[in-house]
């Protein structure tokens, strides 16, 4: 039996972004994680118009650049918060949110929890921290 490629069921290797071109995407929004950077821009670096690089990006990671960029932006909030001292404005522009109530919606949106409710739930506590002998 012969199936028919680029099916609406089968995406074909053609409707998403070129190894490099995920690379690239990737590595621009990462380093542009605090100041941001538009998707027409990242477009751009992969030679693609923003409305084909949208629809190939969404192929290849599942998700729309908007939603890629926010869960990375939640993951290093998540990171600092456990890691570091920083305030929750501090933490907010770090990862690129507007402002502290953006960076507080958005991540009680996508982890069911308040910044500062996890920052106390998951920062280390000093009797936590492993002992080493001076």
């Amino acid at each position: 039996m012969k199936t028919i490629q680029g099916s609406a069921h089968s995406p074909t290797s053609a409707s998403k972004l070129a190894d490099w071109q995920e690379d690239i995407a990737k590595q621009l929004m990462l380093a542009n994680l605090d100041a941001g950077i538009s998707v027409a821009e990242v477009a751009e670096a992969c030679a693609l118009s923003r409305s084909h690089f949208t629809r190939k990006f969404k192929e290849s990671t599942l998700l729309s650049p908007h939603v890629w960029l926010r869960q990375q932006r939640v993951g290093k909030a998540m990171a600092l918060l456990r890691h570091s001292q920083l305030s929750l404005t501090q933490v907010a522009m770090e990862c690129g949110f507007f402002d502290q109530a953006h960076f507080c919606r958005v991540f009680a949106r996508s982890q069911g929890m308040t910044p500062l409710a996890f920052k106390r739930q998951h920062q280390a506590q000093p009797a936590d921290l492993p002992r080493v002998a001076c």
